[in-house]
């Protein structure tokens, strides 16, 4: 994950999102097969909101998470202050581990706030790709339980435990981030020569048993966080191009511009993902593996970064987006407004998918007041209208003009009318492409007045009561349907 940045051109945009238009049509999304796993994915699409967290010691600084430490030119890699030398940058990046202390965390308040605001599903990152492990790892000192953590010493020294916690006790299903490389790690950036871009920084086929020792390593960190931390429902693994060479290069479909590595991956960085899946699912039966960008069996989903695609798809998908500007701290982040999310969230729903809304603590362990304000908001609105998002599917044409269609398995389907910001609900609302069966009930969430429609040659228009004009009415209204016509 990293900031998206300007530096792009409007044509590697423009591919990109296109790319994302048609996901899969160079490398089809490959089922499941295993039944308890594809149970859980029927459930995971079920709970269509979810929080993902990005915090390390990079938030004492307030800057990208990992990627300065990274040597390419890009502007997500950009040191601070510019031209610093980069061993000098890395050694004061690493000293960080030595003064993060977030006395000030406190999990159960985010736990509070995402259930305030009907999250289903929490997403941590356990480890970033610069290495640093946030829960009591046996497998390297550099993490915020080390040996020269001031955190330490502190009861909630094993953060990501203290997290799932929380998140569990509030009936929130948990899932654990982590980075497949590892910069940090003598085993993928061996000391011994200098790093080049994001990839492993010796050859591979030369130094088997140093590649050995990186697997093994990865492995053992899986198996903790699979073993220590109750149940773990979804294993979330980023940095796509650590992946077996004859599984394919990086593509741009699912990410953004700024995912896209257009560098040849040039070594087979293969870390056994049929074994580390195996291993994961022996201790979390059904678990969800999604491993990032690598179209092939052990990506149980997709997940387009910061972008909506335009269209259904055929295969499960979750967009992972920022609530304001930046996946981790930044001091005076600029947060999306309430009435751009609630129309995100619905608009992705009723393409089917789910929306991943991400969050970064501070150093102290705080996250920003707008962050609490704006779930709290996001809540409000969707303890109203809830039935509208929770356990729906598409319905075809899933949007016309203003208003977008949800689908419940017994038949109940939504229209919600997405409302600008200080707009009314007008007396009438017309749509085309659904129309309700002979004798169904029409209602609108959160209010108990009778409803008339009729139907049109293509579709329907309803006829809103003056009363519930006047309503003070904010981001969305959704009118059940309780049958539609074949």
């Amino acid at each position: 994950m990293r900031k998206l940045f300007l530096l792009f051109s409007s044509a590697l945009l423009a591919f990109s999102t296109a790319s994302a238009q048609d996901h899969g049509l160079e490398q089809p999304y490959i089922p499941e097969t295993d039944q308890a796993v594809l149970q859980k994915l029927d459930q995971w699409q079920d709970w269509k909101f979810g929080m993902l967290i990005h915090w390390g010691a990079y938030s004492q600084w307030g800057i990208v998470e990992s990627w300065s430490i990274c040597p390419e030119d890009e502007g997500w890699t950009q040191r601070k202050p510019y031209g610093i030398p980069y061993y000098d940058y890395v050694k004061k990046y690493e000293e960080l581990a030595t003064t993060f202390n977030p006395t000030k965390f406190d999990p159960s308040k985010w736990a509070k706030a995402a259930k305030g605001a009907g999250m289903e599903y929490v997403v941590f990152t356990t480890k970033h790709h610069d290495g640093f492990c946030m829960w009591d790892t046996k497998q390297t000192d550099y993490g915020i339980a080390g040996s020269k953590s001031p955190f330490r010493n502190d009861p909630r020294k094993n953060v990501a435990k203290e997290v799932f916690t929380a998140f569990q006790q509030e009936g929130i299903h948990t899932g654990a981030y982590f980075s497949k490389p590892d910069w940090h790690s003598e085993f993928y950036w061996w000391p011994y020569f200098p790093p080049k871009d994001r990839h492993v920084n010796y050859d591979v086929t030369r130094y088997p048993d140093r590649w050995k020792n990186f697997k093994e390593y990865t492995y053992k960190q899986i198996e903790e966080l699979m073993t220590t931390m109750g149940k773990i429902e979804i294993l979330w693994l980023d940095g796509g191009w650590v992946r077996a060479r004859n599984q394919g290069v990086k593509k741009a479909n699912d990410i953004t511009a700024a995912e896209i590595d257009t560098r040849p991956t040039k070594q087979n960085e293969d870390i056994d993902m049929a074994g580390i899946a195996k291993m994961a699912r022996s201790h979390q039966p059904g678990l969800i593996v999604v491993d990032r960008a690598v179209h092939g069996p052990f990506e149980n989903y997709r997940t387009p970064e910061q972008q909506i695609p335009e269209k259904p798809l055929s295969y499960p998908w979750e967009t992972c987006m920022t609530m304001a500007g930046s996946w981790s701290y930044v001091p005076d982040d600029r947060y999306k407004p309430v009435n751009k999310l609630i129309h995100n969230l619905v608009d992705i729903v009723a393409k089917g998918g789910n929306y991943l809304l991400n969050v970064g603590p501070g150093p102290d362990g705080q996250l920003h007041d707008e962050a609490y304000t704006t779930m709290a908001a996001i809540g409000a609105w969707m303890k109203v209208n809830g039935d509208a998002i929770y356990g729906t599917r598409s319905i075809a044409p899933y949007k016309d003009g203003k208003v977008c269609f949800t689908r419940k398995k017994n038949g109940n389907v939504y229209a919600i009318y997405l409302l600008d910001e200080g707009e009314k609900l007008p007396a009438q609302i017309a749509f085309e492409g659904l129309k309700p069966a002979k004798g169904a009930k029409v209602t609108v969430l959160g209010a108990k007045e009778k409803i008339s429609w009729k139907a049109t040659a293509t579709g329907t228009q309803i006829t809103i009561p003056a009363a519930l004009q006047q309503k003070a009415w904010q981001h969305a209204v959704a009118i059940q349907l309780s049958a539609v016509a074949s």
